[in-house]
């Protein structure tokens, strides 16, 4: 396959091409190899988690293809979990969006740092945007934006929900034949979160980030222990945007 840029084809031929107008490219094989390298440790960790969702949507009284049509409807785990509970509980539709407004609110603070510039085709957008999650994040966020082609940026959402559904979809199969005790189970998507902090740490050694979330969430849970996870995020936004700010500022006094 020749990978050279039309620029540099023009250099060696001395012609010139018209440029061609953008296009969601198909995934080639590369991109699949490289990708399903790039995923395979995280869907280590997410099948697992994925089962752990089907085992509940079973004990909930629910069919199993319930488990799919969650994963594939909100595909947001730190979301269907709580969901789940809720609409088996006849909660109503406001506080379902507040809850899943708060539970995502993340995405606005991480969003923009996803390379959505290098996808091409609004389908390949839409579906990207609809596919972002922390996941895809954290194996996106610690590379150059430009080493990452459009087709490898969908491969690795893609796996990453293929990942989670199939996991499902086992999980709810399992547990309509064997009954368990699902105690403790929602301990699986406290460790995924720890497991990806970890790697994103080791990525970017950056020791006040997680100083300052634990002590948000310490202070959160001293403060408001009904409602930590939402206290200790508004906390620690807002101690980055100061930390950004000061940063901002030391730069500028020096130039």
């Amino acid at each position: 396959m020749d990978t050279t840029s039309p620029d540099i084809r023009q250099v060696h031929t001395g012609t010139t091409t018209p440029s061609e107008p953008a296009s969601a490219p198909a995934p080639e094989p590369g991109n699949l190899a490289g990708a399903l390298r790039d995923t395979i440790s995280v869907g280590i960790g997410m099948v697992p988690l994925g089962f752990a969702f089907g085992l509940l949507v079973i004990q909930s009284g629910l069919a199993w293809w319930w488990a799919p049509v969650f994963s594939l409807m909100i595909y947001s785990a730190s979301l269907e979990f709580p969901a789940l509970a809720l609409i088996l509980s006849m909660t109503s539709l406001p506080q379902l969006a507040v809850t899943a407004f708060l539970v995502n609110f993340r995405h606005v603070f991480y969003g923009p740092a996803f390379p959505l510039h290098r996808v091409k085709g609004k389908a390949a957008k839409t579906y990207s945007m609809y596919a972002l999650t922390d996941e895809a994040y954290a194996l996106t966020a610690t590379r150059p934006a430009a080493s990452l082609s459009s087709g490898r940026i969908l491969w690795i959402q893609v796996l990453l929900q293929s990942y989670w559904v199939l996991g499902g979809i086992t999980g709810a199969l399992f547990g309509a034949l064997i009954s368990l005790d699902l105690a403790g189970l929602e301990f699986c998507m406290a460790a995924l979160f720890t497991a990806l902090a970890i790697d994103t740490f080791r990525a970017g050694r950056d020791i006040p980030s997680p100083l300052l979330a634990l002590g948000c969430a310490l202070l959160a849970l001293a403060v408001a222990p009904g409602q930590m996870l939402v206290v200790a995020m508004s906390l620690f936004a807002a101690t980055l945007v100061v930390r950004y700010l000061l940063h901002r500022r030391k730069e500028q006094s020096r130039a």
